[in-house]
């Protein structure tokens, strides 16, 4: 399974923001984009779905950024792949219709293992994806001018 771009921005700029307390100004979308050679279009979709998902909190305007909105302790990995991934099965039987349906264990195997992935991720947290030493390449990437 390959997790999509979507994805792995969203978790890039979530694991970016676990350092931003330790800072005097916001982070903006521009930092990020800049920081991480990304495109200002995908950031901007991705900040605004972490943003109606209650993940992180923004202010607009002057001085206005972005910020995570609870402890990154409480971010399951899981839990933010699965909705990040508008993942719920690996294939749909029904679409197109399937000639094995009702007769095949395909999906169900798929869905256990696809299930046993999220429950393997969900043993980690945003916090423990930026421990030593990506927490000290975040501050890094802070400290770089753009």
């Amino acid at each position: 399974m390959q997790l999509t771009r979507y994805t792995d921005f969203g978790l890039r700029v979530m694991m970016y923001l676990t350092q931003a307390g330790a800072r005097e100004t916001p982070v903006t979308i521009t930092e990020i984009t800049e920081r991480f050679a990304v495109s200002r279009n995908h950031i901007v979709k991705v900040v605004h779905f972490l943003g109606q998902q209650g993940w992180v909190a923004t202010t607009r305007g002057k001085g206005g950024g972005l910020r995570l909105a609870r402890p990154p302790s409480t971010y399951r990995l899981g839990d933010l792949v699965r909705t990040l991934e508008h993942q719920s099965m690996l294939v749909n039987c029904a679409e197109p219709p399937c000639a094995l349906a009702g007769m095949c264990r395909l999906a169900g195997v798929l869905a256990d293992s696809l299930q046993v992935f999220f429950d393997t991720l969900n043993q980690h947290t945003l916090a423990d994806l930026v421990r030593a030493p990506t927490g000290e390449a975040i501050v890094q990437l802070y400290r770089s001018p753009y």
